[in-house]
């Protein structure tokens, strides 16, 4: 059970100094919340019978969702080994991380932080589940099968298997952006790299190479975040530029797959699909009558919710006729020797429970197809290129589409931040300038898409349409947040670089104090949000706040004194 998602994660610490000074599992607790085995029981049904760390708390309602979560739906019919992953809702009233979200936001992508609340509602937090799932016959059970969830490993060794894993975990450095990490783990080390704010999109950065000689030689993974796209998309390649949009505008949408690793890879596929622009809408790899939001999400009397849903049971096709998009995935099929590609068709089609593959939407999109793009990808499967070259082209095309979309609105907003000049010591800094999308509107005919892109259509419905979308209200907090931190830089940059001590010489003791005070305040500010500036800043003006209270009178020192500790 893996807490990158919502406020409980990723839940980083400092590093430890050793020995007992740091929390109980706090090193396993910044990578993972826990690991559960879960097993059917003829009587119980679903239950889990093992939860490691012991003194993980999961509510009832989570230990709910998780076994029924972890258990494909009898329509899948998965025999043998399946892996999946599943998205849930977080009990309300979770205690929040005591650990330095902070410091790995400020380093990691932003499709890869973890959530921050942007406003004074609670932001429902979320759970992230990876599924190992066995079942084969076995006799000596009624039911003629043996079901259990949990990594290869645990099914020979047991319970001793999983606490040795779990200890080898709490060992593992804190995830840090940007650092290759050697993680040791049943008998092998996996060398990894998280990506890095300072990455190129789409690139390979530089492997850091370790001077340690490891014994056995590490696994490196190359990822530990990107899907086989080609293989996720293979039977809707000629419908790309839909899904893309779709997934742009946040619009709601199911994708009913015949089995949940169908499904939950389509689904982080889509997301991925707008990279690096984070989704903000909720999401649902995998998804069950028994889930928690199953009535929240079906309900008729209101419009369906900005959520991409991952189902397997055939039971959805009747629940969400009201939806504006289904997708319906089969197992490929293969027209001559490429795979057959699904069709759109209209919602009123959607009616059995034996419905064909196939989009169903009335969705107009707003750009054309490149269709460029598509030949060269049915053309690389006749001459057998491989699935990783296939998935490199998509994911190339889907970012630079991305990136055209996007570079304008960077532009604009670059443009709203004041003049560096208009920054003064003396004043408050200067106000960022409201977002006008009639403004940003009129900038598109000279440094608009176009410039950077060769599809044609319709780009200003598409971004008419993406101002009333989460992903763009998302975007816009996210960005509006980095360009205050920015002005806050520089604020107390040229407040560093001011004659502070000759301001004070005519100044009264109470104008002084509201000074110390004012400034004591953005210190703690900027240390918290870990504000990036100058070197020396800090401290320098810290110097400047003991040197000026030495000089006040002794009660006042006293008083300015308290207010620190």
């Amino acid at each position: 059970m893996n807490p990158f998602d919502g406020s409980g994660s990723p839940q980083h610490v400092e590093a430890a100094d050793g020995g007992d000074s740091r929390c109980p599992w706090a090193r396993f607790s910044s990578w993972l919340e826990c690991a559960c085995v879960v097993t059917f029981d003829l009587e119980l049904g679903q239950a889990i019978e093992l939860v490691y760390p012991q003194d993980v708390k999961l509510t009832e309602k989570e230990k709910t969702s998780i076994c029924y979560l972890s258990f494909p739906d009898s329509y899948s019919g998965c025999l043998g080994d399946t892996q999946f992953s599943f998205r849930l809702r977080q009990s309300v009233g979770r205690r929040a991380s005591k650990y330095r979200d902070d410091i790995y936001n400020r380093d990691a992508p932003v499709t890869l932080q973890f959530s921050v609340r942007l406003s004074p509602q609670r932001e429902m937090a979320h759970f992230f589940g990876y599924v190992y799932f066995r079942q084969v016959k076995d006799v000596s059970v009624k039911r003629g099968y043996f079901q259990k969830i949990i990594a290869p490993e645990f099914f020979e060794k047991l319970e001793p298997c999983l606490e040795a894993v779990c200890n080898e975990i709490d060992q593992w450095p804190s995830p840090a952006p940007g650092q290759t990490l050697n993680l040791p783990v049943v008998g092998v080390v996996l060398q990894v790299r998280i990506p890095s704010q300072t990455d190129k999109p789409g690139g390979s950065p530089d492997r850091q190479t370790t001077k340690e000689n490891l014994l056995p030689a590490p696994t490196l993974l190359p990822t530990i975040h990107e899907l086989d796209l080609f293989r996720c998309f293979q039977s809707v390649l000629i419908h790309l530029q839909m899904l893309w949009e779709l997934t742009l505008l946040g619009e709601p949408m199911v994708i009913m797959a015949p089995s949940p690793t169908v499904s939950s890879e389509t689904v982080l596929a889509l997301i991925s699909s707008i990279s690096p622009l984070k989704f903000c809408c909720d999401f649902r790899p995998y998804f069950t009558i028994h889930d928690s939001e199953f009535k929240e999400y079906t309900t008729r009397t209101q419009a369906p919710p900005n959520v991409v849903l991952g189902v397997t049971n055939p039971f959805f096709i009747k629940t969400f006729q009201n939806w504006p998009h289904i997708v319906r995935l089969g197992e490929i099929r293969m027209a001559g020797d490429l795979p057959k590609q699904v069709k759109v068709k209209k919602l009123s089609k959607l009616k059995t429970l034996d419905t064909k593959p196939g989009i169903y939407t009335s969705y107009k999109t707003f750009l054309h197809k490149d269709k460029i793009l598509i030949k060269r990808l049915l053309k690389g499967i006749q001459r057998k290129r491989p699935s990783e070259a296939q998935s490199a082209i998509l994911r190339r095309h889907l970012l630079e589409l991305t990136q055209s979309f996007i570079i304008p609105l960077e532009r604009y907003m670059v443009s709203l931040m004041p003049l560096q000049r208009s920054v003064t010591p003396w004043k408050t800094p200067p106000q960022i300038r409201p977002f006008s999308q009639d403004e940003f509107m009129s900038t598109l005919d000279h440094t608009g898409p176009q410039l950077t892109s060769l599809l044609k259509g319709d780009w200003m419905g598409l971004y008419r349409k993406f101002f009333r979308s989460p992903n763009f209200d998302g975007w816009y907090r996210h960005r509006h947040k980095e360009m205050t931190q920015k002005l806050e830089s520089l604020h107390l940059e040229v407040i560093c670089d001011a004659d502070l001590l000759g301001w004070t010489k005519d100044k009264s003791e109470v104008e002084i104090v509201d000074l110390i005070l004012k400034l004591r305040e953005k210190l703690v500010r900027a240390r918290r949000q870990q504000l990036q500036l100058r070197d020396g800043v800090l401290d320098k003006l810290d110097s400047f706040i003991n040197s000026v209270i030495g000089s006040l009178q002794g009660d006042l020192q006293s008083v300015l004194n308290t207010h620190t500790h």
